[in-house]
Parts: structure tokens; C-alpha cells; sequence
């Protein structure tokens, strides 16, 4: 049987993962970068179970996880310290937290045991149905499969005529890493609201602790950057803290959420970002990434015609996606949309939701859900 290729577009998580699952099957891969080297911006990431089921699958998750903290519970708390949501994790139900650079090296390596080729300063363009990705330089590379990792503004994606929506948000995020001292919080992520803001704090490693500062697109001084501290101590002053060991510059980045009209046409995918770029605020952003890459090797694996089997992947994995990305939104909503005034009207209806058995499936239908190639 003849080796498979595959051309990808695009060296994040999500190519590299795809890049990974594929080779792992037997392919040869070649990934593009367009950076000249590669490079991981952002703090922490939250990979729940279905995350690290897929990690595991792809060779990655012990060297991804060595330094990070496991969580034993999440809390969100109101001004008042109200606690409006509680979650407990244990043994195959776990959420961990490394910082976003150890998991991009541990991918970089496992791929270089795999001998995929890393083409660093190689800007992908376009894409054609039938297995071509266009460079910007005018060069055509062609390969059994091509998959568009480029990002929400992937330019492969439109080539190929794929997106249906790219929507701007009313939040965003600044992330960033702060000191570890005695006394901070080993195990608990809680999430401070104030307001339209919120504050999580993520145990992250014995050195670092991962902090996200959310607001709303219209707080100037919110999204500021540097982070204007004294303003964020005056809606949060029981963190102080923690609010005076922010000394990273970091970047605030507008909420996006990205909806495809398909997930792949003829011999061309789209994964990640590109495929379903969402909030960060249920923290399942990259863990589908790398469910949805694995399950797409898989059902490659299970029927050799390629337009076949894309869209078997995508009429089966697809809903989860949808599902998340609706959740997460409402999330957000429910945080950052109602107005000061009813601060206290929005603690009593959350810490009630939070009770409601079928709230807790749907928000957490994704980290409970055991991704297809995964043990």
C-alpha cells in the first residue's frame, strides 16, 4: 500500500497535532510556518480529560504535563466571595494546567521522532480541492491531503471557500504568568467576577501561576497594556496579592468565534482555530483541537478514499465542536452582559444553574466526552 502525504498549513497546536496523529499512522507530513522560528505566545492551558486523553494518544501528554499542577477543584466566586460555581475533579476527570510553552515543545519533539518535516518562513496562501497548497512564494506542493492549521484568519480556508462566519466578540483577554509564593493556592482555579471583569487565577507550576484578566471590549483601562493595576486592585482589592506580581507586559486579545460552512471540501480539511476558533471561557479551545485532529487520522485510517472519510469525521465529531462553541458563549454572556446593578441578581441565578444536573452535562459534555483514537 502506498505511503500517504499530507501538506499543512500551519505550525500552532493544532498542526503540529494533525502533523503528529498522521505520521503516526504512516504518513509523511510537511507542516509551513510562516514565522521564521517556532514560537509559543500565551501563558497556561487548561487541558481537561478529553485533552489529555488525546495527548496521550499522540505520544505528548507526560512530557506536556511533567511540571504542571493537577486541579482538584474550580470556583467561581462573586464580589461579595459568593461562591456561584464549584467543580471537583478526580481520576478520569482531571483538568492540568502547563504553562502554553511546554506543551508547543513537547509537540515539536514528539514530531521530530516522527520525521515530519518543519518548514520555517513557508506562508501557505491557498488550497485546492484536490490536494494542492499554494505558497506565497508561487511554489505548488501537492500531497494526498491538505490541511488548512492557519489560524481564525486563515487564508487557506477562504481559498477553499469554507468559512461561513468570523465573529468579533465583547470581550477579551489579557493572559499572563505571575511568581509563585507560600501560600498561594496549589490546587484550586477560582474565577473573581466583579462587574463585567473577572479575574482566574490558575495554579500553573511550583515557579508560575497562570492569571487571565477579562472585560469587556468598551473597558479602556481594562484591556490596558500594561496592565493599569491600581484600577484592576479597585475592582478586585482582596487580590492585591496577586494583582501586584502582574510584571509581564503581555497582550490583550480580542474574544473571536470562528463557524465553517464545512469542515473540509474534496481532498482539503481545516483543524483548529481555522476549523472553530472560540472564547477561551470553558478552556476547550485547543482541547478539541487536538480530539478532532486525532479522530481525523482515525477515520483516514478507516477508509482509504479521503472524501469519504472527511466527511464521516466531520458529520461525527462536529456536533461536540458546535456544542462547545454555543456553551462557551453563553458563558461569557452570562458573565459580562448584565449590567452593575444586577450583580446580585446574576450571582442568585448562577449559583442555582450551577445546580441543575443538566447544566453541569452540557458545560462539561466536552471534557467528560473520550475522544475517538484515544485509550
Amino acid at each position: 500500500m502506498p505511503t500517504r502525504h499530507a501538506e499543512i498549513a500551519g505550525a500552532g497546536l493544532g498542526g503540529l497535532a494533525a502533523s503528529i496523529a498522521l505520521a503516526q499512522r504512516g504518513w509523511t507530513v510537511r507542516v509551513h510556518e510562516r514565522a521564521d522560528s517556532l514560537r509559543m505566545f500565551g501563558a497556561g492551558i487548561w487541558l481537561w480529560e478529553n485533552g489529555l486523553r488525546s495527548l496521550a494518544a499522540l505520544g505528548v501528554e507526560d512530557r506536556a504535563t511533567k511540571k504542571a499542577r493537577r486541579i482538584e477543584t474550580l470556583t467561581a466566586r462573586d464580589a461579595g466571595g459568593r461562591a456561584l460555581m464549584h467543580r471537583k475533579f478526580g481520576a478520569g476527570d482531571r483538568l492540568i494546567l502547563p504553562p502554553r510553552a511546554d506543551l508547543y515543545d513537547a509537540l515539536i519533539e514528539r514530531a521530530g521522532e516522527l520525521d515530519v518535516d518543519i518548514v520555517t518562513g513557508s506562508r501557505a496562501v491557498a488550497a485546492t480541492t484536490t490536494g494542492e497548497l499554494e505558497l506565497i512564494d508561487g511554489s505548488v506542493h501537492r500531497a494526498d491531503l491538505v490541511i488548512a492549521a492557519d489560524g481564525a484568519f486563515s487564508r487557506v480556508r477562504e481559498s477553499l471557500l469554507l468559512t461561513q462566519r468570523v465573529d468579533y466578540l465583547d470581550e477579551g483577554y489579557t493572559r499572563l504568568l505571575i511568581p509563585r509564593v507560600d501560600g498561594d493556592p496549589a490546587t484550586e482555579v477560582t474565577e473573581y467576577w466583579s462587574g463585567s471583569r473577572r479575574l482566574l487565577y490558575d495554579p500553573c507550576t511550583d515557579d508560575v501561576n497562570y492569571v487571565c484578566l477579562c472585560c469587556n471590549v468598551d473597558d479602556e483601562t481594562g484591556r490596558r497594556i500594561p496592565v493599569d493595576k491600581a484600577d484592576w486592585l479597585r475592582s478586585f482589592p482582596e487580590l492585591g496579592g496577586i494583582i501586584e506580581r502582574i510584571d509581564e507586559v503581555g497582550r490583550w486579545d480580542r474574544a473571536m468565534r470562528v463557524t465553517c460552512r464545512a469542515w473540509s471540501r474534496g481532498r482539503a480539511a481545516v483543524v483548529g482555530d481555522a476549523a472553530h476558533a472560540q472564547p477561551p471561557n470553558l478552556g476547550q479551545g485547543a482541547n478539541l483541537t487536538f480530539q478532532n485532529t486525532l479522530a481525523l487520522a482515525d477515520y483516514l485510517d478507516r477508509d482509504r478514499d479521503i472524501e469519504t472519510a472527511l466527511a464521516h469525521w466531520e458529520q461525527r465529531e462536529r456536533p461536540l465542536t458546535d456544542h462547545i462553541q454555543r456553551w462557551t458563549a453563553l458563558y461569557g454572556r452570562a458573565a459580562s452582559a448584565w449590567p452593575d446593578r444586577f450583580a446580585r441578581q446574576r450571582s442568585q441565578f448562577l449559583e442555582r444553574a450551577s445546580r441543575v444536573p443538566w447544566v453541569d452535562r452540557q458545560l462539561n459534555k466536552a471534557a467528560r466526552h473520550v475522544p475517538v483514537g484515544a485509550a
